[in-house]
């Protein structure tokens, strides 16, 4: 099935207009999402809308509140959230170009890949992308879809462009609070140099399919292997754990980085004798 596009309308850097679809860059069936079940008679679990003293209430009575104090809400009816939501404009606006690694990772939320909508497009298309490149820039603007305005960032992706949604200021916390208690001794120079050798014999290129979901991939199993068996009994395996050593919490950093390196340093092969 072809994927379907999560938006379509037309980028436009001041008086040049580029159509365009978005479609999402991540799988939502991907992760196992289970559901409840009542076991004596194998059905789903569904959720009556009560109020407490009460009991169950019509749909129609139901409006949305938002918690002010504890237990007071202000109440708003789906007339006025309608009146303030956003119009699903159909134009992207590119209105800022920064350096890439001015935006914090914190803020990034969820990848698209952006394509062109036809082959008319795909000139003018090439020409931003490229230009993105070239300068090593990404485009800013807001995305009105669904009612609401997402912040996002667009930047060359192989052939095509990547734009990723980000997080408003509001919706970040800064982390200086959680670190005003962590020591600011210098560490030794021995110490750091043993981490900075473990570091370098581990560093290598990213390849996401190197790392693996081992608690997705044991539940997959897990629920293939009942499914065939078509029982309702628990099936238990054994996990293998990683080595813990004697348990104890207290360790001798300087000995352990050196363990760690002596430990990562790649064997040497032997060498061939030469004939005589």
């Amino acid at each position: 099935m072809a994927a379907r596009a999560y938006w379509q309308g037309q980028i436009r850097l001041a008086l040049v207009s580029i159509p365009v679809e978005i479609y999402s860059a991540t799988k939502s069936g991907a992760k196992i999402r289970f559901n409840q079940i009542h076991e004596p008679s194998g059905k789903r679990i569904s959720y009556e809308k009560v109020v407490p003293g009460i009991g169950p209430v019509d749909r129609d009575e139901i409006i949305k509140g938002y918690e002010v104090s504890k237990g007071n809400y202000v109440l708003l009816d789906e007339d006025e959230i309608e009146a303030v939501k956003i119009e699903s404009k159909r134009t992207l606006e590119l209105v800022q170009f920064v350096d890439a690694c001015e935006i914090d990772p914190l803020y990034f939320e969820k990848p698209y890949y952006v394509a062109p909508q036809d082959e008319l497009a795909e000139e003018a298309f090439i020409v931003l992308r490229e230009s993105l490149r070239k300068a090593k820039k990404v485009a800013l603007g807001q995305l009105s879809v669904r009612g609401s305005e997402k912040l996002v960032a667009i930047k060359p992706c192989g052939k095509g462009l990547l734009l990723e949604t980000l997080r408003y200021a509001d919706e970040v916390r800064a982390g200086q609070a959680f670190f005003d208690d962590i020591d600011e001794a210098k560490p030794r120079k021995e110490l750091l140099d043993l981490a900075n050798t473990l570091i370098d014999q581990k560093s290598a290129p990213f390849d996401a399919s190197e790392f693996e979901d081992r608690y997705g991939q044991a539940l997959r199993k897990l629920i293939d292997k009942k499914a065939k068996s078509k029982s309702k009994s628990a099936v238990i395996e054994d996990v293998d754990e990683p080595g813990g050593g004697d348990g104890s919490n207290v360790i001798d950093l300087m000995a352990a980085l050196k363990q760690s390196v002596n430990e990562d340093k790649p064997k040497k092969s032997a060498r061939r004798k030469k004939s005589a």
